[in-house]
């Protein structure tokens, strides 16, 4: 009977076999919420145990699947640090450079002694580069390079062959090791927290400005609504009454039993209840002005709506908050409208009278519909909210991704490419950024961005460790545990150096942004999706994509070098 069971498990399993990809997930969240002390394993990194833990079931997912689930997560990563990407380009981005080439050298030369001092040869030191750095690409390098030796098929493919049991070996710690070094050893040595970090990081690059998260409003907000029953402006226009008080607008009147239009011309009489809307300091002035505050009053509900509108109006663009406001056209326009807010590359600026606008700004507008329908094509084209993803414009940037990632320069007869997951990345921010620039395309909403980054990294790693776990377990077991060890060391001293490089050297004094920097340095993927969680918002984003895409050269050029120099 049990025999009977276990063969009909099996034979499921082969069957379906991402009934072991989801069960990684599961589990390995579950292990990876678990905190002893401070440290807390993370689900990324729980997903890859069990799935290396149910490898023993031999049990085959298609590598297909891999790579759909890696191009998701790391063009959604992409996608969302567009913006600031390409806005933090230039002198800055130089310390980012120098520690991604610090590292890839770090590597190599870690690599190059320990193989010398343990007699390594050429196809176990490449594996335990690919492995140890978790650098796929340097495989396919270094097996090229190898061909060129002049080398005996049987020797070719034993040399071939050590590649591939060194990256097994290596590979799971060279995952793991990266979490524990960029989650919990590098902020013991800033003696900062990344959590922190990222929060000032994000204060400052919002001016000060608070963020608000889904739900969340302001205890006191800028604009709001009050009744007052007339006992002071009597026998005046609505017109003149705005102008004394400005910052408000009166949207209706209520005349005993009646509900008036509050036109421009209407004259206010003694007792009218007036439903008045404004900023909070014009508020405060209006209850001394016009007479005592009213509870209630039926018939006096207004619904008032938010707008987002992308600036397109070129008269506006290059004026200031000032001169717009004081135009005749807006003067017009403005009864009943307050702008809440304007945002330029997804960050906010500051409403203050020097504000620039720019093309491609987003503007928030507040009023009845009735006024924001009279103001919204004046400005630019409004911004519909949708929960829907525009999978016309995201698919076409996965299709461009992944093209770029089939792209392949020779220099020298070394293959240079930065393959599915850099050309992911590097459209991602592309098509982020020409969103930032047309509001109206593109459409994600937020929950459908962080599903296909835990989804696609949790489920990308769960892949790797279904199929090459059983494996590294076997060699482990034939070629005995140095070879894991080596692989220990080439994964930690590279980074551990790169660590005290980048605090004493370059400079860094945010550990968020440093972890970021680190894990894109090591294309550490699950352990920037780590720091990510630690972080709690996109901080470390944009100092991960300028170092993933940079090691995913420098670490690939390690392959042929490797195979030089063993």
């Amino acid at each position: 009977m049990f025999q009977w069971l276990s063969n009909w498990i099996l034979d499921g399993l082969k069957h379906s076999p991402e009934i072991l990809l989801f069960l990684s997930l599961s589990l390995g969240y579950l292990i990876g919420g678990i905190r002893i002390g401070k440290f807390q394993l993370g689900g990324v990194a729980g997903s890859l145990l069990v799935a290396v833990a149910l490898s023993v079931f031999s049990v085959t997912v298609d590598a297909g699947v891999k790579a759909v689930l890696f191009a998701l997560f790391i063009y959604a990563v992409g996608f969302e640090s567009g913006p600031q990407f390409f806005r933090s380009l230039g002198v800055k981005t130089l310390r980012e450079i120098f520690l991604a080439l610090f590292i890839a050298v770090a590597g190599f030369v870690t690599v190059l002694v320990l193989a010398k001092l343990f007699h390594l040869d050429k196809g176990l030191a490449a594996g335990l580069a690919a492995g140890g750095l978790t650098q796929s690409a340097i495989m396919g390098t270094a097996s090229d390079a190898l061909t060129q030796l002049g080398l005996s098929p049987e020797e070719l493919s034993r040399l071939q062959g050590n590649v591939t049991i060194g990256y097994a070996v290596t590979y799971i710690f060279g995952s793991l090791g990266a979490i524990i070094v960029c989650v919990n050893i590098l902020p013991k040595i800033m003696g900062r927290e990344i959590n922190d970090d990222a929060i000032q990081a994000e204060a400052e690059q919002l001016h000060g400005s608070l963020l608000l998260g889904s739900g969340q409003n302001f205890a006191l907000s800028d604009v709001t609504g009050r009744l007052y029953r007339i006992t002071n402006k009597v026998n005046q226009t609505v017109e003149s009454l705005e102008k004394v008080i400005n910052g408000i607008s009166i949207e209706r009147i209520k005349r005993g039993n009646r509900i008036i239009e509050a036109g421009p011309e209407t004259i206010l009489k003694a007792k009218d209840i007036i439903l008045v809307v404004g900023h909070r300091d014009a508020m405060i002035k209006a209850t001394d002005l016009l007479g005592e505050e009213v509870n209630s009053a039926q018939g006096m509900d207004v619904v008032m709506n938010t707008q987002d509108v992308e600036m397109r109006n070129t008269r506006y663009v290059g004026q200031n908050l000032t001169q717009v406001l004081s135009s005749d056209e807006v003067m017009k326009l403005k009864h009943g409208i307050y702008l809440i807010a304007v945002h330029r590359d997804g960050q906010p600026l500051p409403l203050n009278n020097d504000m620039v606008f720019k093309l491609g700004d987003i503007i928030t507008v507040y009023g009845t519909d009735g006024d924001l329908r009279r103001v919204v094509d004046k400005i630019g084209a409004p911004i519909t909210k949708s929960e829907k993803t525009d999978w016309i414009f995201h698919g076409l940037g996965l299709v461009v991704g992944l093209i770029i990632g089939l792209i392949v320069i020779r220099v020298s007869g070394i293959p240079i490419t930065l393959g599915a997951g850099g050309g992911a990345l590097l459209s991602g921010l592309l098509f982020g950024w020409y969103r930032s620039l047309h509001q109206t395309v593109g459409n994600i909403p937020t929950g459908a961005v962080q599903l296909l980054k835990d989804f696609g990294l949790a489920g990308f790693v769960a892949v790797v460790g279904l199929s090459s776990g059983l494996q590294a377990i076997d060699t482990i077991k034939d070629q005995g545990i140095s070879l894991f060890l080596i692989g220990v060391v080439v994964t930690l001293l590279p980074m551990l150096l790169g660590i005290y490089f980048g605090k004493y050297v370059l400079g860094y004094k945010n550990s968020a942004v440093f972890a970021g920097a680190l894990a894109g340095s090591r294309s550490a993927n699950p352990a920037f999706g780590e720091v990510l969680n630690k972080a709690g918002n996109s901080t470390p984003t944009n100092s991960f994509a300028i170092t993933y895409a940079l090691a995913n050269v420098f670490l690939t050029l390690l392959g042929p070098l490797v195979v030089a120099f063993v």
